[in-house]
């Protein structure tokens, strides 16, 4: 059998992480989500070819295919124009040339229970997957008659069910081909499930409900972090770098080969720690944090619940929570994310132009890569960096910074685009 992984979106609701980085190589568990994906098809030991459909920052991808698995069954294949999911399905299973069902994917989705896969694959049916969330208005959503599924309702004002569209199908190719004839939706994109609407009119395709607890759209920053923090929470302690004495560990903990836990830090799992990271002294991790390779967590730091990824230095005197902080960034001295509002309601954040609640109640910053800030800099509840911007010593962040913007503050902030003459 074969697998399309649809990977061409931009995320733009995920900026700034997805300024320096494409959308699938995003880390969960400082792993590209895109593995985790490449990793449960072929250990299904059932799926022969895998096509991923790219677009933004599609050379990226590429090489990360290349050098992370050499494997010439799997191809990543350019979209070019981003006309929707319906167009990228169209391409890939084209490009598989099969006669056989295919089991396709949306790439940003992050699963609980991987061997789905290898449930679906072992089905003889049509299958589309669902979901049972409680915003059902944000999804698309599932029109059924029994276990039969009968359309799909886009975004509802008044959702029929709960049941939603999870991004996971297994259809055969001579289906999309034959019904890829499809309008252009109201935001002007080609979408699959059009395509689907129109193949139910003609056969049956069943649904195959999963439990919401395995299931994480990671459409959002905070759904990094729920999907990093699933992920911890199925680690056994494995250490294989190099501890000083005066450590204390508590939970499962992962610590990989060359990495360094210097001495009085106090580590709570489950806690993931990358390759090269230096950790301590008299650090405190904890639980559900994952450090990627190269970071460095110096004297005095508290990390919280938080992602922080590769060569990302917060070295003396911080404290993290809740938060994401990008590839090289360089935190000076006594940066301090705040992860709770006054008023104790769920913490904003700016998404696309609209402010919407992310439904958590302690909530952190989102720091785009290459990001330096000065001295004592305080970061507000939900603010987010854009990457390669310089933040003044002393500064309070209250609002978010553009990409390439020097923030300076005086009581009141000013942003200016950066200049590094």
């Amino acid at each position: 059998m074969k697998a399309v992984i649809l990977a061409a979106g931009k995320g733009k609701r995920l900026r700034p992480l997805t300024e320096t980085r494409p959308k699938p190589l995003i880390p969960i568990m400082c792993k590209p989500l895109i593995d985790w994906h490449i990793e449960a098809l072929l250990n299904t030991g059932l799926i022969d070819e895998i096509v991923v459909v790219a677009s933004y920052m599609k050379n990226k991808i590429e090489e990360h295919i290349r050098d992370k698995w050499g494997n010439n069954r799997i191809r990543v294949i350019d979209q070019g124009k981003a006309l929707g999911t319906g167009d990228a399905v169209v391409k890939g299973v084209e490009a598989l040339e099969t006669n056989d069902r295919v089991l396709i994917v949306y790439g940003d989705l992050f699963l609980g229970n991987w061997n789905i896969y290898r449930e679906l694959i072992n089905s003889d049916k049509n299958i589309i997957v669902g979901v049972r969330v409680s915003n059902p208005r944000e999804y698309g959503v599932l029109i059924r008659n029994g276990n039969i599924f009968k359309g799909v309702i886009e975004k509802p004002d008044n959702p029929p069910s709960n049941l939603v569209n999870a991004g996971i199908y297994l259809v055969d190719p001579s289906l999309i081909l034959e019904n890829k004839d499809i309008e252009p939706s109201p935001r002007g994109e080609l979408e699959f499930t059009d395509i689907l609407n129109k193949i139910a009119g003609k056969a049956d395709i069943y649904i195959y409900t999963i439990n919401i607890e395995d299931w994480i759209d990671i459409g959002r920053p905070w759904n990094l972090l729920e999907a990093n923090k699933l992920a911890l929470r199925k680690i056994k302690t494995r250490i294989d770098g190099r501890i000083e004495q005066n450590v204390v560990i508590k939970g499962n903990i992962i610590i990989e080969k060359d990495a360094l836990i210097r001495s009085f830090t106090y580590i709570e799992g489950p806690v993931y720690i990358g390759r090269n990271a230096v950790i301590g002294p008299n650090a405190r991790i904890r639980p559900y944090t994952s450090i990627c390779e190269g970071a460095r967590i110096g004297f005095s730091v508290e990390v919280k619940e938080s992602i922080i990824l590769e060569h990302a230095h917060i070295s003396h005197l911080g404290y993290i929570g809740d938060s994401i902080i990008s590839e090289y960034v360089n935190f000076g001295a006594g940066t301090i994310t705040a992860n709770l509002r006054f008023d104790d309601k769920p913490v904003k954040m700016i998404i696309k132009g609209r402010r919407i609640s992310s439904g958590r109640r302690k909530l952190g910053a989102v720091v785009g890569g290459y990001v330096k800030t000065g001295i004592n800099v305080s970061l507000m509840p939900g603010v987010k960096i854009g990457s390669n911007s310089w933040i003044a010593p002393g500064a309070v962040v209250d609002r978010d910074v553009p990409a390439n913007s020097f923030y300076k503050w005086k009581g009141v902030a000013y942003i200016e685009p950066l200049r590094k003459e």
